[in-house]
């Protein structure tokens, strides 16, 4: 079996309005593309083993839908959604993201994603760019502690993608 790493993640803030998160993976693009974007594959990480995802819709097309809901460890209720901007397979995608639970959660106040995956000897590093429409929604996320989620989530997604291998 390929091994996989943990908690390996990189996140930077290139701007006051920014997060960048850095991962490789080990294995090709299209598994981990595979593994992100399916949605019977996406209720096996997203919850990053902090809840119960209780909604995974992803009309995965440009200008379609996305939203993931969860209920959390402690009872309370966690759902993200957006719409797809850009979606190259195996390659790139640009969407929007907004918390449901957010003070500003509305359209206007959206992050915009960019999921870059580039392949080198079977391995794939991802890039996700997450700009925010003001520096204090920037550090909302941060301050949310999405940083252990996210290290879980990615941890996951990444033994999912090397299982479909």
């Amino acid at each position: 079996m390929t091994a996989t790493t943990k908690g390996t993640a990189v996140v930077t803030l290139p701007a006051d309005n920014q997060i960048l998160i850095t991962r490789e993976f080990n294995a090709p693009a299209e598994l981990v593309y595979r593994a992100y974007t399916e949605p019977e594959l996406i209720r096996r990480w997203w919850h990053a083993n902090r809840g119960t995802m209780t909604v995974c819709e992803v009309d995965l097309r440009v200008g379609g839908a996305w939203r993931y809901a969860m209920v959390a460890t402690g009872g309370f209720d966690v759902g993200f959604h957006g719409t797809y901007r850009e979606v190259v397979p195996n390659s790139r995608l640009v969407y929007t993201e907004v918390y449901e639970g957010a003070p500003d959660a509305g359209e206007d106040d959206a992050a915009l994603n960019t999921v870059e995956l580039r392949e080198k000897d079977g391995r794939t590093t991802v890039t996700i760019l997450v700009e925010h429409t003001k520096p204090e929604h920037r550090d909302f996320h941060i301050e949310s502690g999405m940083e252990h989620g996210m290290q879980d989530a990615m941890d996951m997604l990444e033994e999912i993608a090397v299982g479909l291998g």
